[in-house]
């Protein structure tokens, strides 16, 4: 004789063990397909074997005679289209070892113009940020570039029909800690473990082991070895 089943006696239904793993790894399987399918499509483009999986959601924006270099044990989150990465004809964009591309907070833009080159060191940390190079952007080794910052190399447009469109080259220097929604121009180089205070405008160069922050961005302090921070 059956009896009847009570809402205190059914069981709840938990998938195998090792079912959440396997369905990752094929997920991870397709994505590094993908990235192979896209490295064919483009012959300037190299992501090294230990990067993110994640990457194959980015958006590619590679135009022919661009270059992408991506080097081992990048990360970034598995989160469709927050990643941008745009390279012109002669352009080039490097990603050093260990970079985390963080986008869960906000997208991050990278853009290279034609013939311009932009690096980002390795052990470098960045998030939800816009840096644009069109003469040449460099960050050293662990720089940190928080979310809402912009870094241009350019004016981005002529003023007007007399005045064309400047461009100087940016550098920020080995552990800086470019702090949210600061907004960096063109010929700035903020020096090694230097820190730049929230919603600052740089328009001048910052010296190493310096704080410095507002609008414009000013010198107010000192800041220590930044080797081991993290």
């Amino acid at each position: 004789e059956s009896r009847p089943v009570h809402s205190s006696s059914r069981r709840c239904v938990r998938p195998p063990r090792g079912s959440a793993h396997s369905a990752l790894r094929v997920i991870q399987a397709r994505d590094r397909w993908r990235l192979r399918r896209l490295a064919k499509r483009h012959p300037g483009l190299h992501i090294d074997p230990t990067a993110s999986s994640n990457l194959a959601v980015a958006r590619f924006e590679l135009a022919p005679g661009a270059e992408l270099r991506i080097g081992p044990s990048v990360s970034t989150e598995r989160v469709a289209g927050a990643l941008v990465f745009r390279v012109e004809p002669g352009g080039r964009i490097d990603v050093g070892e260990g970079t985390w591309l963080r986008t869960e907070c906000e997208p991050i833009y990278l853009a290279a113009f034609d013939g311009a080159r932009l690096t980002i060191g390795p052990e470098s940390w960045l998030s939800g940020c816009h840096l644009s190079a069109k003469a040449g952007l460099t960050l050293g080794r662990g720089a940190w570039v928080g979310p809402g910052c912009r870094v241009f190399d350019a004016d981005q447009h002529p003023l007007d029909a007399d005045r064309p469109e400047r461009r100087a080259p940016v550098h920020l220097g080995e552990r800086v800690w470019i702090t949210p929604d600061v907004t960096i121009l063109r010929g700035v180089r903020v020096g090694d473990h230097s820190v730049v205070g929230a919603r600052s405008l740089v328009v001048r160069d910052v010296p190493p082991h310096s704080l410095a922050w507002g609008v414009p961005a000013e010198v107010r302090g000192r800041i220590g070895d930044r080797t081991d921070v993290r």
